[in-house]
């Protein structure tokens, strides 16, 4: 296919539009608050205008024409590596995750590209430029992270809803690891999305279906590469969270994700992913394993721009027995009472934003768990 990331391929009434013009808006300066673009994703679907999510929701382009499947062919064309390309148009069922680095912007982004019954779609999703620093991710404790960084050992997961920051907050906790710790860190990607460099730390970067053929694959060679800190793209099946629970048991730290709507549930997915019989042990493994569970959720600032709201979770004896004994319905009541070992309820986070006028009282109480417990928090302020 003979087009470029800059040659004219999407129309609007007085122009012609380039990948080159769509993604730019990303790097657009007048659309970021405290250091963070407004986009977040750019979304191509046949039969309809191209659309960008602006603070949360789908906005199409203004008198954008509707997309055609040779429009968004072209227009992503500049983006994949040949490999990719050559799955989507001879594989009937596959999607494709990719990155791609705007050098001369020194912008990433990730793509995901599928097919739906109206043809092909894609999803590129913009990368900040920089890893936020860990106090711009906005933890509502810096004891949490810094207590995160000095782990030697332990199992730290990130859950929460796709696109709620995730891995934008690993990377964080990496980056701050990569520049004030001698340690050896491998990590398990799909895709690579931050680029590291070695610092204080001695930095590889893995990629699923480029240098891994699973993440489960990835995690036993990582185990023979002598690392003290992997970081795992995603939990997905039996072998990779059995590899991650028993790397963390064994003296590694390892970060990954879930995706779950609270620290509870994390607990509760991990457990069921095994079978009845299995369920005891890889409770006790997971007791013993734990570190930290931190589920986030990205919600609107009321100057515009969202802000990280986040339930921390954090093994404690008591929590621990808790997930031992199969209690885990009662660790809520730990998150409200343990405060002082730096475990707070999502509810918590929403009340300080609140308090210092981040959010509004309305998004609080929509973005909450718990509505009722956000109710009593508010009503005592």
């Amino acid at each position: 296919m003979s087009v470029t990331f800059e040659t004219p391929i999407y129309p609007l009434p007085d122009r012609m539009l380039s990948i080159a013009d769509l993604l730019s808006c990303f790097t657009n300066p007048k659309h970021f608050v405290r250091g963070m673009s407004r986009y977040s994703d750019l979304h191509l679907k046949v039969g309809h205008p191209a659309a960008f999510r602006y603070d949360g929701d789908i906005r199409p382009i203004n008198e954008g024409a509707p997309l055609t499947a040779d429009m968004v062919e072209a227009l992503i064309y500049p983006l994949l590596r040949e490999d990719h390309w050559i799955r989507l148009k001879n594989e009937a069922l596959t999607d494709i995750d990719a990155s791609w680095e705007w050098t001369e912007k020194s912008i990433s982004f990730r793509l995901n590209v599928f097919t739906d019954r109206d043809g092909i779609a894609a999803v590129i999703r913009a990368l900040p430029s920089q890893i936020p620093t860990l106090e711009e991710i906005g933890f509502p404790s810096e004891a949490v992270w810094q207590d995160i960084c000095r782990l030697q050992s332990g199992l730290v997961l990130l859950t929460g809803n796709t696109g709620s920051g995730k891995s934008t907050t690993i990377a964080s906790l990496a980056n701050h690891i990569n520049e004030h710790r001698l340690v050896r860190i491998i990590s398990l990607e799909d895709p690579i999305e931050y680029v590291f460099k070695s610092k204080s730390a001695l930095f590889s970067q893995r990629e699923l279906g480029r240098h891994i053929p699973s993440f489960s694959s990835g995690l036993k060679s990582a185990l023979r590469e002598d690392p003290d800190i992997i970081l795992v793209g995603e939990m997905r099946d039996r072998d990779t969270i059995s590899l991650a629970l028993t790397a963390a048991e064994t003296g590694h730290l390892v970060f990954s994700t879930l995706h779950t709507r609270d620290t509870q549930g994390a607990i509760t997915r991990i457990i069921d992913m095994f079978p009845t019989e299995r369920a005891k042990e890889v409770a006790t493994q997971l007791s013993m394993a734990l570190s930290y569970v931190i589920c986030q959720r990205l919600v609107m600032n009321q100057a515009g721009g969202r802000s990280v709201a986040m339930e921390v979770l954090k093994n404690t004896l008591p929590v621990g027995n808790l997930i031992r004994l199969g209690a885990v319905h009662q660790i809520s009541t730990m998150l409200e009472t343990q405060t002082k070992d730096g475990m707070n309820t999502l509810e918590a986070h929403l009340k300080l934003l609140v308090q210092n006028g981040t959010i509004s009282v309305l998004e609080a109480m929509d973005s909450a768990n718990d509505p009722q417990a956000m109710h009593m928090l508010l009503s005592k302020m």
